[in-house]
């Protein structure tokens, strides 16, 4: 397998040492990935961690000329069933998330559970996210799945607050409060690794997988 970051910002860092520690090819690191040479795009899994601007201007050039690729990149999914066009077009496969740590994987499964075995039991849902100043999107991609993993499930909207500071890396905690007591799951990311590690395993799996899939369920 070769891959190729788009994006060479701390993820795409973080990203590169990855792929190192397990040996896989990286042919290359672009902060313009539709400058990849087509010939070399279909030899490589494109892992892409940049800006939701940047997604939107890169994803149909991706979606026609790479192999597979893993987006770790949130903000654009307004525009989801755009992208899951173009991507099914061209057969490219595409695995995406709006956080690929393990851990928040882990996370979505046991919101689910729980949700699942509070409904119609007088649980209220709440949400908060916590993120360093540089995240552009607010509430993050992943408060946002989380919210729809508890209205699916519980049959309640669940409020999100959202919190800028610092070099924070992210921590999201889900509550459920009721008359009787109060569950909180708590997930605290302590550096960007665990994203990177998600990613490279998603890459992984990107071998001879087809279609469009949420990395969560391919998991969990």
């Amino acid at each position: 397998m070769k891959v190729i970051i788009s994006g060479y910002g701390k993820m795409g860092r973080m990203v590169e040492a990855k792929l190192k520690e397990r040996g896989i090819e990286i042919a290359a690191c672009s902060e313009d990935i539709c400058s990849t040479p087509p010939e070399l795009a279909r030899e490589c899994v494109c892992i892409d961690f940049t800006t939701p601007d940047a997604f939107r201007a890169n994803y149909k050039f991706i979606a026609a000329n790479f192999k597979a690729a893993v987006v770790g990149t949130t903000g654009w999914y307004d525009i989801k069933d755009s992208v899951f066009g173009e991507f099914k077009k061209s057969g490219c496969t595409l695995i995406w998330s709006a956080n690929f740590s393990i851990g928040v994987n882990a996370l979505f499964a046991a919101v689910e559970k729980a949700s699942a075995i509070l409904k119609d039991h007088g649980y209220t849902p709440d949400i908060s996210e916590t993120h360093h100043i540089h995240k552009l999107d607010k509430p993050s991609g992943t408060a946002k799945v989380l919210g729809n993993i508890v209205a699916d499930n519980l049959g309640v909207e669940a409020p999100i607050e959202s919190f800028r500071e610092g070099e924070v890396p992210g921590t999201h905690t889900v509550k459920f409060l009721s008359n009787f007591d109060r569950l909180s799951f708590t997930h605290e990311a302590f550096s960007r690794e665990g994203f990177a590690e998600g990613a490279v395993a998603a890459a992984m799996l990107s071998e001879g997988l087809f279609g469009i899939h949420e990395f969560k369920n391919l998991i969990i």
